[in-house]
């Protein structure tokens, strides 16, 4: 089975958050920041700054994941984001790093 990787994204401003899964998070983060997709959420808010992710062995752990973190709130997303990354700076850098074999 593929791996799996569950994210969150948000704008320059920090005002909106997404939750996302994938089986390849470089591919897609750039699909987010070169807004593939014109008409999608992440496009019409801007969101292209990642903020928060996780890493899984297996895609359906991810989905698991990203089921939960959309079902709770905004504060536990926060709380999230702040652990990881209390600057809430865009973690697409090491991403790269990190993951460059994924591609």
């Amino acid at each position: 089975m593929k791996p799996g990787f569950v994210y969150i994204l948000t704008n320059t401003n920090n005002t909106t958050l997404y939750v996302g899964v994938t089986s390849d998070i470089i591919i897609r983060i750039k699909q987010h920041k070169e807004k593939h997709n014109p008409k999608s959420f992440t496009s019409k808010y801007n969101l292209h700054k990642l903020v928060y992710f996780e890493a899984f062995q297996m895609i359906g752990d991810a989905i698991d994941r990203e089921k939960q973190l959309k079902a709770g709130s905004r504060l536990k997303k926060e709380a999230l984001i702040n652990n990881l990354n209390p600057n809430w700076k865009d973690l697409f850098e090491q991403v790269k790093k990190d993951f460059e074999d994924f591609e």
